[in-house]
């Protein structure tokens, strides 16, 4: 979806309307209040990835107010994170008053009243979450809203930097990979609200989306002999030490959960009928073995035979 502001000359009540509408349809109903005598071009880009919208807003001065009216004509049940790139926002919401400069974001709860003030030209991206999916204490979420969040504060440094890789890629994901990388979102949201109100979820809670999203990565690169915990943390928009801790909750490390991935595609090309024309060298080297002595003890190791055997063996049974 997308909307746009006309650059050509409109009555100053046209603009207002045709931009009033278009925040209206790409957010939720807010009254618009223009801070410029003639209203700049604006702009609003929507992708939609899975459960989560995703707004690209660029526009001139205004203000928005959600109302306890608007609130009641139309309660979407949605909470609204927005990234900063451009301009700064003066938001308030639960009585608290807040600045959100570039590069910082913060989230809002469309299902209360709330106002959004921006004295200059600004440019942001925002992310529509469904609250009934998001699983945190209520008044842990009251408690973060118009707070401002930095780039580089733990928890909130790995939100904005997986939010803007999402929003970045938005267009090309297909639908499968867009309610996987949704899910993930979610998951780190509910974790940057627990981080901050220093809550302790129960083990194995935090972390499942990041870890099927984690997982689909190692197994969509299983052939690279290249592919390490670091470079997976990094391609996943994680850290070293939150990837390690996912795998931690399934008793297990990333190498070895990689390496039985590995093994198992092995296992099952050497029983297929190109397995003597690829060899065992090559099929090792398929999937990212790059040693072959190493390839043969790692497979006695979990097959209780070498690949040679388990080989013979099926031919045997065929």
């Amino acid at each position: 979806m997308s909307a746009e502001l006309p650059a050509e000359p409109l009555s100053a009540a046209d603009r207002a309307e045709c931009w009033h509408q278009a925040v209206a349809s790409a957010f939720v109903p807010m009254a618009v209040e223009f801070l410029e005598d003639e209203p700049s071009p604006g702009t609003i880009v929507g992708h939609r990835l899975g459960q989560v919208r995703i707004l690209q807003v660029k526009a001139g001065p205004q203000m928005v107010t959600r109302t306890r009216q608007l609130i009641a004509r139309e309660d979407a049940g949605s909470l609204i994170l927005t990234l900063q790139q451009r301009g700064t926002s003066l938001k308030e919401q639960d009585g608290r008053e807040t600045s959100i400069r570039p590069g910082e974001f913060s989230i809002t709860d469309a299902s209360r009243v709330f106002r959004k003030r921006v004295d200059e030209d600004f440019t942001f991206t925002s992310f529509h979450f469904p609250r009934a999916e998001l699983d945190v204490h209520e008044r842990d979420l009251r408690a973060l809203t118009a707070t401002t969040f930095g780039p580089g504060e733990g928890s909130a440094a790995l939100v904005a930097t997986y939010l803007a890789g999402m929003a970045r890629e938005a267009p090309a994901l297909d639908e499968a990979v867009g309610r996987r990388a949704a899910a993930t979102a979610l998951d780190l949201l509910a974790l940057l609200v627990d981080d901050r109100c220093g809550r302790d979820r129960p083990k194995g809670l935090h972390g499942a989306a990041s870890l099927e999203r984690v997982k689909d990565h190692i197994r969509r690169n299983l052939g690279d002999p290249d592919l390490s915990p670091s470079g997976i943390a990094e391609a996943n928009h994680i850290s070293l030490r939150f990837l390690h801790k996912l795998f931690q909750q399934e008793g297990t490390t990333v190498g070895a959960w990689t390496r039985a991935q590995r093994l198992d595609r092995c296992s099952r090309d050497l029983r297929r009928s190109t397995a003597e024309e690829l060899g065992v060298a090559g099929i090792a080297r398929r999937w990212g073995f790059v040693n072959s002595s190493h390839f043969s003890r790692a497979f006695r190791a979990a097959y209780g035979m070498t690949p040679r055997d388990w080989q013979m063996l099926g031919r045997s049974q065929d």
